[in-house]
Parts: C-alpha cells; sequence; structure tokens
C-alpha cells in the first residue's frame, strides 16, 4: 500500500554557476526549485506528471508569492520542505519553507496549482483526488497570502516583445521562469546590488505561446514596491507581478 507523507523535503548545495551577480540564488532559480519539489512530492503520491499525462491533464501554476529573509549564497546548503494547506475542486494550495544548511527558516513560498486538460486548456475538476485531504498538513505558514493584483494605472516603463523558442516548455507555452526573467530584466544591476528583492507575488492570468506579441510593463510609483506586468496588445494582462524591496546592509560594488 502507498504511503503518502503530508511534507516532503529536498536538499541542495548552491553551486557558482547557478548565483545571481550578486553571488546569491536567483528569484529564476529558486522558482525552478519551487516547481521542481511540488512536482516530486505530487510524483510520490501518485498524481504527478506521469499519472496525470495519461488523462492529457497536468498541473500548472496559478498563483506564487515568495518572501524572504536572506537569500542562499554560493556554496551554501539549502533545502525546501512543502505540504498542502488545503485544496478544493479548482485548485491546490501548497506551501514551502526555506530553510539554510543548518535548518534555519530563512524564506517561505505561498503556492496555488491548478490541473488543466491539455486539448482544451480549461481547468479540471480535483475533488476525486479525494485521499489527498487525509494528507493536508496542519503546519502554518507565517507569511501572508497573495495580494489582490490589480491592473496597472500610470505606467512609466513599456518594452515590447515578442516571445520566442527559448521562452517555450514542454507544455509549449511560456515557461514561468522565463517570465520572471523578463520582468527582473526592467531593472538596472545597481538596484539589485543595493536592494533585494524581500517579496515576490505573481498571478497567472492568461496562457502566452510563442509568436505572442506583448509590452512588459512596470508602475513604479513607489519605488520600495513594485507593481508590473506581461500585457498583449489586446490590453489582457498574461502575468501580473509585484516586487517589495529591502535595502541591503551593504552596497555591493563590482
Amino acid at each position: 500500500m502507498k504511503e503518502f507523507t503530508q511534507e516532503f523535503t529536498q536538499e541542495y548545495v548552491l553551486q557558482a554557476g547557478e548565483c545571481n551577480p550578486e553571488g546569491e540564488m536567483p528569484l529564476t532559480l529558486l522558482t525552478r526549485r519551487i516547481i521542481e519539489v511540488a512536482t516530486s512530492h505530487a510524483d510520490s503520491w501518485g498524481v504527478g506528471y506521469e499519472r496525470l499525462i495519461k488523462d492529457n491533464t497536468g498541473w500548472v501554476l496559478s498563483r506564487l508569492t515568495i518572501e524572504l529573509e536572506r537569500y542562499p549564497v554560493v556554496g551554501e546548503r539549502y533545502s525546501l520542505t512543502t505540504w498542502i494547506e488545503d485544496y478544493n475542486r479548482h485548485f491546490s494550495q501548497r506551501n514551502m519553507i526555506l530553510c539554510d544548511g543548518e535548518g534555519k527558516a530563512i524564506g517561505y513560498v505561498r503556492s496555488i496549482w491548478m490541473v488543466i486538460n491539455f486539448a482544451t486548456r480549461q481547468g479540471v475538476d480535483i475533488s476525486q483526488l479525494s485521499y489527498i485531504s487525509a494528507n493536508v498538513s496542519p503546519r502554518q505558514c507565517p507569511i501572508e497570502p497573495q495580494s489582490r493584483l490589480r491592473p496597472l494605472d500610470n505606467v512609466a516603463v513599456s518594452l515590447p516583445y515578442t516571445f520566442a523558442y527559448c521562452d517555450c516548455d514542454f507544455n509549449r507555452h511560456v515557461n514561468t521562469v522565463r517570465y520572471i526573467e523578463h520582468l527582473l530584466n526592467l531593472f538596472p544591476l545597481s538596484r539589485f546590488d543595493s536592494q533585494m528583492v524581500r517579496r515576490m507575488e505573481l498571478a497567472f492570468l492568461k496562457e502566452t505561446r510563442y509568436g505572442d506579441k506583448v509590452n512588459i510593463t512596470l508602475a513604479d510609483a513607489d519605488d520600495m514596491d513594485s507593481r508590473l506586468a506581461i500585457t498583449d496588445d489586446e490590453g489582457n494582462d498574461h502575468v501580473r507581478a509585484r516586487l517589495c524591496w529591502t535595502p541591503r546592509q551593504k552596497t555591493l560594488t563590482p
């Protein structure tokens, strides 16, 4: 009989080739690890890609919130532990804790996932995965749930972009990490040397595919609370984002 674990942990070491210019774990890599750990936990329950693809379905990320005290640095050991907070017929709410090599919490993650049918691109009722309810963890996540991300007002920066081959994943839509890369590239290197992103919120509203033309936009009215979006030519937001910044104790210089 299959054993279902409420919590699932994976450990890593941050390699030099994985670091950003500040010698830390980039948000893009952290997002990859979050997706990887979530996928491994689902696989251990028998509801991962290998099982769902038989019905032409699969998990997709709908919302992601990351809040960090600090980032792992080059050569540091770290771990991600994940658990399910709740689920309903439409969404699964999955949390994570990021710990350093000594087991101290340095960050938390809230994420919301759904299952879609790859033929219809519509959501699938996941209430039939009833055994998940018996494995919902009582463990709490101390960070606030994602705020309501609204359309941007007073756009300060708008860069046109056409999504290309390397932006797309095996589902043939734009990869989550590529969205983050494009959003972060709106800011200069000096911004990251003097400040760090303390909290990132992402809401995925509309699938983006190869060849889609968009505008990557920033409304930077509050210098420490940036609101961003990826919007098509018809004005539809595909992604909305929020970056909350905090000053570094010491500005990094080359």
